[in-house]
């Protein structure tokens, strides 16, 4: 007869892992909640009527902690931790088969203020996103390193033109020009524009730390600023283009810092701050600004 697995011990459970996705798509979660068990001191797990399923077939469940109810979807897998993932569609907890839901309760309330502060921030970010689309005619604005820079058409000598003096950004296009043929031409400057100066940057900060990287490329990745990977290839999402060149000098330094360290250990952050000091503030920067929050391109 094959035995049953044994559960690891009671310590493993301590080994918790919080997962914050920053770039989740929008989506909503809803369930109704039954009161809490009159003269229970514990969180009381409360059912939706007939087991609502999220859209991806996991179910909903809730949980009253004080005078607040929490709306979290549950999953079962292999894995050895319980594991917490925030996004705008609320809480996904994902936790091993042999927890019961008994551990699960207690781990939510001991990180119950980690998670409603995440909640709060990602209703906040939501809430951003309904954001102005930049309207593509004679007149519209962009964010170039860090500023507005106003696009015209009809550019005079026919060719493309930029002036940093006026923040102005001239195409050979004209005045009745279709919306998409002004966004393509816009966009194409700007990663061109990204392609140069992130170069330049790598260059410079590299030389700084004294390391080198194999070969570079621009992203358009929905989830991350930049990459790294163990054989010196380095990545840069193109819109940090918009962002001053503070914010770009802080990605390059932290993606060129993991050529010495593939981690983001205290050694990793020693090896950031030792070329680009002042990284706290651009992280915290780029953390209240996901590429969703920026102008629609």
């Amino acid at each position: 007869m094959q035995k049953s697995p044994t559960p690891p011990s009671a310590a493993a459970l301590e080994n918790r892992q919080l997962d914050l996705p920053l770039f989740a798509e929008p989506g909503s979660m809803s369930s109704s909640p039954s009161p809490a068990a009159p003269g229970s001191s514990n969180p009381t797990p409360v059912m939706p009527p007939a087991a609502p399923l999220a859209p991806d077939g996991s179910k909903l469940r809730s949980l009253v902690i004080g005078s607040r109810t929490l709306h979290y979807v549950l999953k079962r897998s292999a894995r050895r931790s319980i594991g917490f993932a925030i996004d705008s569609t609320g809480l996904t907890i994902t936790a091993p088969r042999w927890v019961t839901l008994a551990d699960i309760e207690t781990a939510i309330t001991e990180k119950q203020r980690w998670i409603f502060t995440k909640l709060i921030e990602w209703q906040t970010r939501v809430e951003q996103r309904a954001l102005p689309k930049v309207d593509w005619k004679d007149g519209a604005e962009v964010p170039y390193l860090g500023q507005p820079v106003r696009v015209t058409l009809g550019a005079p000598q026919g060719t493309l033109a930029f002036s940093a003096e006026h923040a102005a950004l001239q195409l050979p296009l004209p005045l009745q020009a279709d919306p998409q043929q002004i966004k393509d031409r816009v966009q194409g400057w700007l990663q061109g524009e990204a392609k140069r100066l992130f170069g330049e940057r790598l260059s410079i900060y590299a030389q700084k730390l004294g390391v080198n990287y194999r070969a570079y490329a621009l992203s358009s990745a929905a989830t991350r600023w930049g990459s790294c990977s163990s054989d010196g290839k380095i990545r840069l999402n193109w819109r940090l283009i918009h962002f001053p060149l503070s914010i770009i000098d802080y990605v390059v330094a932290h993606e060129l810092a993991h050529l010495r360290e593939m981690n983001h250990s205290p050694r990793f952050w020693q090896t950031v701050e030792s070329i680009f000091p002042e990284f706290r503030e651009a992280r915290q920067t780029l953390k209240s600004h996901p590429p969703e929050l920026l102008p629609t391109l």
